[in-house]
């Protein structure tokens, strides 16, 4: 099929990849000049694991390209993806204005035409947003005379994580669709046929059957995106909560959570105790589900109690320090990652931000080292005053204390001894538990983790 992807944000460079490699001609639409300029050259703008590889691939095809004609390129398409950015407001609710611009620009192209197409909302949007878009289209194109173009909007959220989006593309744990129209459910389980089956590039063969395909009308599509998230949310701010708890009494809460995730109507997975989510997802989408509650007067208690202790718990690091170092006034702190998870490059929402920003409240200079963005030739203004270090020694020559923000791989293979010594004093607060707390205590490390109480035998391992 002929497909239009509009936005090429981290959902739509990698919806577009995925697609090509399903069979299908994409066309990838964006405003920023400078972003087509580097995709037009074959160049990911953004890092995701693999991405570049991929997308250079696609391109070979001849069936990937990319340019900024919106008309161009839903005139000849017959399925068109919104896959355009839905920030939060300051009142939480998503702001939906690059959605409703497309929207209009998809009536504005399509007036006066009567073939059939499907218009498949891919950003993240409050439940409704698909019956406003397929009106907005409507509208758009009756300013010019025409009658509505015959177009249906189907719901089709993503499920992707940052660091494993294109893992995810190719191996969905399940396909979303949303429509009152049968056909259009149709059309689109015929576009996604080569990955239902798993017969295209990226799909994990070890895995029997095909990919579980959903069906639900357009309100339950766009509400299963938000439940998601929401319950995933809520298994970190429990995990983060009982971890507190943990620090107190003595138990492990890695032990806890192994425990717990066996069972299974509980599962392991989002049980990490840390400090905290962050990304453009699980914030954004919490504040929006309570923003669609609170507007539609139904009290989402457990929710708002997430988010809560989400907020906390990234500041709960300064406590540990404080522990240590009551003064943290002239003392120099390192940050070890400051992306919001591994394998990505993304800043936004990251527990590194307003961790630095609480410390330089309290006086303290911070530095940091990330294995992604102390590797660029800029730092980005979002780091605002945390002082760049180009290699991990750097980081923490002169510091008092490290503390782990990201769990990037990389730093489970440091030479803590080299770190030491560079350092005023050996303080690790390890904020994902990440780190062999043994291995630290062996290198003259204080350590603490987030609920981690190591035990007796392990401390004397280390010794």
């Amino acid at each position: 099929m002929r497909v239009a992807v509009i936005g090429t944000g981290y959902v739509g460079l990698v919806s577009a990849v995925c697609l090509v490699h399903m069979g299908h001609t994409v066309v990838g639409v964006d405003r920023d000049t400078e972003k087509l300029t580097l995709l037009q050259g074959g160049q990911s703008p953004i890092y995701e694991a693999g991405l570049q590889e991929d997308l250079e691939l696609a391109m070979g095809t001849g069936r990937l390209q990319f340019h900024g004609d919106l008309a161009a390129a839903v005139g000849s398409s017959v399925v068109i993806f919104i896959a355009v950015g839905t920030p939060p407001l300051p009142s939480g609710a998503s702001d939906t204005s690059a959605v409703a611009a497309v929207a209009r620009g998809i009536g504005l192209a399509l007036a006066g035409d009567d073939q059939p197409r499907l218009v498949v909302n891919k950003s993240t949007v409050p439940v409704g947003t698909g019956a406003w878009v397929q009106d907005l289209v409507a509208q758009a194109a009756t300013t010019r005379g025409a009658a509505a173009p015959p177009v249906t909007v189907v719901s089709n959220p993503e499920f992707l994580r940052e660091g494993q989006a294109l893992w995810d593309s190719y191996n969905p744990d399940r396909i979303v669709l949303g429509s009152d129209d049968p056909v259009a459910l149709l059309t689109m389980e015929q576009l996604y046929a080569p990955l239902i089956q798993r017969r295209c590039r990226g799909c994990d063969l070890r895995h029997p059957g095909p990919i579980p395909l959903i069906k639900t009308d357009l309100a339950s599509a766009e509400m299963i995106k938000y439940a998601a998230n929401g319950f995933l949310a809520t298994k970190v701010s429990f995990i983060n909560e009982l971890a507190q708890l943990c620090d107190r009494l003595g138990a492990d809460i890695g032990l806890v959570a192994d425990g717990i995730g066996l069972d299974k109507r509980i599962g392991r997975a989002f049980l990490n105790a840390g400090i905290g989510w962050g990304g453009s997802c699980l914030p954004k989408d919490v504040s929006a589900l309570l923003h669609m509650a609170n507007s539609h007067r139904v009290q989402l208690r457990l929710m708002g109690a997430v988010a809560d202790v989400n907020r906390d718990q990234r500041l709960l690091v300064v406590s540990k320090l404080q522990k240590v170092l009551p003064v943290l006034k002239g003392c120099t702190i390192g940050l070890l990652g400051l992306t919001f998870k591994p394998s990505t490059s993304d800043l936004r929402e990251a527990p590194a931000l307003d961790i630095a920003a609480q410390l330089i409240h309290l006086g303290a200079v911070v530095k940091g080292f990330d294995p992604y963005w102390s590797q660029q030739d800029h730092w980005p203004e979002a780091l605002g005053s945390i002082h760049p270090s180009p290699t991990p020694a750097d980081l923490a020559r002169g510091c008092h204390a490290l503390v782990v923000v990201t769990e990037w791989p990389e730093f489970k293979m440091l030479n803590w001894q080299e770190l030491g010594s560079q350092m005023h004093q050996r303080l690790v607060v390890d904020g994902r538990n990440c780190l062999d707390c043994s291995a630290l205590t062996a290198a003259g490390f204080h350590w603490q983790g987030i609920g981690r109480n190591p035990s007796p035998a392990e401390l004397a391992a280390a010794l």
